[in-house]
């Protein structure tokens, strides 16, 4: 989970959580999906989905086939994905790809403006908490923006 920051708060969980009930929040809340491709059932769960916070898709599918490689050799689904994340180098690629984008720089900054407004916005996407994700490193950049203003 995230923090307050300023008026609003900054927070994320992932799909599951939320159809099973799992989490609460409190407040005026936004969930926000921030995945490239989400399933037609995905936009159930979510107020709206910003797909240019989702990674890349080459990144996506670089991720996706080290993770099926390492499951072959053995290791368990959460092992292998963040196993993955750090053989593709994930964090610093998907924060490069963020920095670099007008568009995930406007969709962070009507974020953060949510959240001065007094809004608790969720981030939401599809691994669960064993898994490493990039909404994570979204709230990380959104607490940012924010205490910038301090």
């Amino acid at each position: 989970m995230g923090r307050s920051s300023g008026a609003g708060a900054v927070e994320e969980t992932y799909v599951a959580a939320l159809q099973h009930d799992l989490v609460s929040f409190e407040g005026d809340t936004m969930f926000v999906g921030v995945v490239r491709h989400p399933t037609g059932w995905f936009h159930g769960e979510v107020d709206e989905n910003r797909p240019t916070l989702g990674p890349p898709a080459d990144l996506l599918e670089e991720t996706k086939q080290r993770h099926e490689d390492l499951k072959m050799q053995g290791l368990c689904d959460e092992e292998a994905h963040n196993q993955a994340w750090d053989d593709v180098g994930f964090e610093e690629r998907y924060r490069e790809h963020v920095r670099d984008s007008a568009e995930a720089q406007a969709a962070l900054d009507g974020l953060a403006d949510r959240v001065r407004d007094g809004e608790t916005v969720v981030l939401v996407c599809f691994e669960g908490e064993d898994k490493r994700c990039h909404r994570h490193m979204l709230v990380e950049m959104l607490e940012q923006r924010l205490d910038g203003e301090s």
